[in-house]
C-alpha cells in the first residue's frame, strides 16, 4: 500500500510551498488508495512557535486535505511527534555505531571555529570528511580505552555519519529522473546532536522507514540530502523509498523563492490563513481571511507547478486526484501570480450565486432594508462580471439600493461650478417628464440630445446615482432605482454643488 507523510516543524505558519507539498502527497496518495499521514517534526526547540501546530491543522482541514493518520488523527505508529521519539532514534544511532557506520566526535566550536578560519586564509572550504577526520578530534583517532576514558569524563560530543569515499551512487527521482553523486563529495553528517537529540536526517529516515513510508515527496531544497538519506538506510540495512522533490515556488519580481521569513515584507499573500506574528503581534491576513475559497486555492496551488495537459484549468479536489501524476511535475522552478490565483476564485465565485445573494441580503437587513430575491438576482446579474470576491458585492451594488455616501474628490471639486448646476437642474426637469421609465426608452429619449451635452449629462447622472464615474450601465441603474429616487439622488448632487459654491463664495468675501 501506498503510504505517503507530511512532516512539517512547528516553527511558524505554513506557506504556499508547504501546503502544496501537503497537497500533492494527499492526491498521489488517494490517488493510489493509499494513506496520507501527518508527522510533527518538533525537534527543533530553539525555533518552536506557539500556535503553528494548531495552524497546520486548521490549514489542512481548511483545505479539505486532512490525513488519514497522524498527529492529532491517531494511528498504529504513535507517537507522530518527533521530540517523543528520542528513545527510538537513540535505539538505532547504538546499531550504527556497533556496526561502525558513525562515530563520536568530540571537536569544540572553537576548534572547528578555527579550521574553517585556517582553510579560509588558503582560498579552501572546511568540510568535515575523511580527508581531514583523521586529523580531528573524534574517536577514529583513539583506542577503545581512550574513547572510554572520554565518554566517561563527561565531554560533550556529536555522533557523525562515516562517509565512505571512492563511492558512485546512482539514485533515482520520480520528477527529475537519474541522479549521480560521488561520495567523495559528501560531508560527514552529525545524527546526534550534543544535547542527545536526533537531527532532521537520523529522525526523518528511521521515522520514515519505521512508519513504513514508501513515497517521500518534499520540497527540492532537500535534493542536496537525498544521497545522506540512502546512505543512511543502507547503513540500517533497509530498503529505500521512492523520491520525489517538488519544484520551487518562486517570486514574480524575480527575488528568488517564496519564503515565510519575508512575509512580512511582500505585496501578495503566501498564507493560507491568517497568522499573527509572535514577536510583533503583526496580523497577516492568509487566503481564507481575504475571501479565497479553499476550493479555488486549491485548484490554484495543484497547477502551480504540476498541469495535466490540455486546456482545462478547473478541477475539483476528486478530479485533481484522478489526473495527478509526477510524470507532468515541473522540474524548474515555478512563478506564483497574485493575478491567476484571483482569476481562479473568480472562476468559483460564477457558481455560488446563493452564497452571493445571502452575503448581500445580510448586508441589507443591518441597515433594515429588504428586497426581493428577483430583484437581488438582477442585481448579481449586472455585477457579477465586476468581481473576484464575495466581500466585493457590496462595494459594486451599493447604489441600487441606496444612495452615494460620498462622491468621489476630484470630479466634485472638476463639477462646483453654476453651469453644472443649472445643466443639472435642466435636465433633472427633463428626465422627469419622460413618462415610461425603461433602459430602452431612456437610451432612445437621451440619443436625442446633442453630442456635447449627451455625454457630460450622462457623466453628471452617473456622479448623482453612483457617486463615481463607475458602474453599471447608466439606464439599468435608472430602470432598476426608478424615476422618484433617481431625481432625489440628482436633487443631493445639485444641494451639494450649491453648497460649495456658496462657500467659495464667501471664502473669497473674507
Amino acid at each position: 500500500m501506498v503510504r505517503v507523510r507530511f512532516a512539517p516543524s512547528p516553527t511558524g505558519p505554513l506557506h504556499l510551498g508547504g501546503i502544496r507539498t501537503a497537497l500533492y502527497n494527499y492526491l498521489f496518495a488517494k490517488k493510489h488508495k493509499g494513506k496520507f499521514i501527518l508527522r510533527i517534526e518538533d525537534t527543533d526547540k530553539k525555533r518552536w512557535i506557539p500556535h503553528s501546530e494548531s495552524y497546520i491543522f486548521e490549514t489542512l482541514k481548511w483545505c479539505q486535505i486532512e490525513p488519514d493518520e497522524g498527529a492529532g488523527y491517531g494511528g498504529d505508529y504513535y507517537p507522530y511527534y518527533q521530540s517523543k521519539r528520542g528513545d527510538i532514534y537513540r535505539f538505532y544511532i547504538n546499531k550504527l555505531l556497533d556496526k561502525g557506520h558513525v562515530y563520536y566526535a568530540f571537536d569544540t566550536d572553537q576548534e572547528l571555529h578555527k579550521k574553517r578560519k585556517e582553510y579560509h586564509n588558503m582560498g579552501l572550504t572546511f568540510s568535515y570528511n575523511y580527508k581531514i577526520r583523521m586529523h580531528l578530534n573524534n574517536s577514529l583517532n583513539m583506542t577503545k580505552k581512550q574513547l572510554y576514558m572520554k565518554l566517561h569524563s563527561g565531554s560533550s560530543y556529536v555522533i557523525r555519519l562515516k562517509i565512505t569515499p571512492g563511492e558512485k551512487l546512482n539514485m533515482h527521482d520520480m520528477i527529475r529522473g537519474k541522479i549521480v553523486v560521488y561520495t567523495d563529495n559528501l560531508d560527514d553528517k552529525i545524527l546526534l546532536k550534543s544535547n542527545g537529540g536526533a537531527t532532521y536526517h537520523l529522525a526523518n529516515t528511521i521515522d520514515d522507514h519505521l512508519m513504513k513510508i514508501t513515497h517521500v515527496i518534499r520540497g527540492e531544497e532537500w535534493l542536496p540530502s537525498m544521497s545522506l538519506h540512502l546512505l543512511l538506510y543502507r547503513a540500517l540495512g533497509w530498503s529505500t523509498p521512492i523520491f520525489a522533490h517538488l519544484p520551487l515556488i518562486l517570486r514574480n519580481d524575480g527575488k528568488g523563492k517564496i519564503s515565510k521569513r519575508n512575509v512580512e515584507k511582500l505585496d501578495f499573500p503566501i498564507l493560507p490563513l491568517q497568522w499573527k506574528v509572535p514577536d510583533t503581534k503583526t496580523i497577516i491576513p492568509g487566503y481564507r481571511e481575504l475571501g479565497y475559497f479553499p476550493e479555488a486555492f486549491v485548484n490554484m496551488l495543484a497547477l502551480l507547478g504540476w498541469n495535466p495537459g490540455g486546456n482545462k484549468e478547473i478541477f475539483s479536489l476528486k478530479e485533481l486526484i484522478h489526473f495527478f501524476s509526477f510524470e507532468r511535475v515541473h522540474k524548474s522552478g515555478v512563478y506564483f501570480n497574485i493575478k491567476k490565483a484571483n482569476w481562479f476564485n473568480k472562476q468559483y465565485l460564477n457558481k455560488k450565486q446563493e452564497e452571493i445573494l445571502s452575503y448581500l441580503q445580510i448586508k441589507l437587513q443591518k441597515r433594515f432594508l429588504f428586497y426581493e430575491k428577483n430583484y437581488l438576482s438582477k442585481v448579481l446579474h449586472l455585477i457579477i462580471d465586476r468581481i473576484y470576491f464575495i466581500h466585493e458585492i457590496w462595494k459594486h451594488s451599493f447604489y441600487f439600493f441606496i444612495s452615494p455616501i460620498y462622491y468621489e474628490y476630484n470630479f466634485f471639486h472638476q463639477i462646483c461650478h453654476k453651469k453644472t448646476f443649472y445643466l443639472l437642474e435642466h435636465y433633472k426637469i427633463f428626465l422627469s417628464k419622460i413618462p415610461i421609465f425603461t433602459s430602452l426608452h431612456l437610451r432612445l429619449i437621451f440619443k436625442k440630445i446633442d453630442k456635447a451635452n449627451r455625454r457630460i449629462i450622462m457623466q453628471l447622472f452617473r456622479f448623482a446615482l453612483v457617486g463615481d464615474l463607475k458602474g453599471c450601465d447608466l439606464f439599468i441603474i435608472f430602470e432598476m432605482v426608478g424615476k422618484e429616487e433617481s431625481i432625489r439622488r440628482i436633487d443631493n448632487l445639485m444641494k451639494k454643488i450649491r453648497k460649495k459654491i456658496f462657500h467659495g463664495f464667501f471664502e473669497k468675501r473674507t
